[in-house]
């Protein structure tokens, strides 16, 4: 099975919700999210300082510019928060969790701050 973070995740329209079963095999690939109301997926990043904070939410937005789809982003001191869903299908898709998967695999290349533990 091709890992979630090497995927494409750019389905042609229209875009089919995931729900049940699917919706819960795609959740287990993914470490830490939360699935909201099976509508969307949440996860909160933490990091050393505002800087490192920023440069990883820059690295978010060219992916998902990439990709085409694009979530919504809380940038603060020390913190990213990930919401991802998709507008047009109302819900979660497997693009929403191929984005996850690659949010995951680009904080995996910051130095986790001394401050926190996840």
């Amino acid at each position: 099975m091709t890992a979630l973070a090497d995927k494409k995740g750019v389905p042609a329209p229209p875009v089919k919700r995931l729900k049940g079963k699917e919706l819960a095999n795609f959740s287990k690939q993914l470490n830490g999210w939360k699935v909201v109301r099976s509508h969307q997926l949440e996860k909160e990043y933490k990091f050393k300082n505002f800087l490192e904070a920023l440069k990883f939410t820059n690295k978010v937005g060219q992916v998902a510019e990439t990709m085409g789809h694009h979530p919504d982003v809380f940038l603060a001191w020390g913190k990213v928060k990930l919401t991802i869903f998709d507008h047009q299908a109302g819900g979660l898709t497997e693009s929403d969790f191929v984005l996850a998967a690659k949010s995951d695999r680009l904080y995996g290349a910051y130095p986790k701050p001394l401050c926190c533990t996840d």
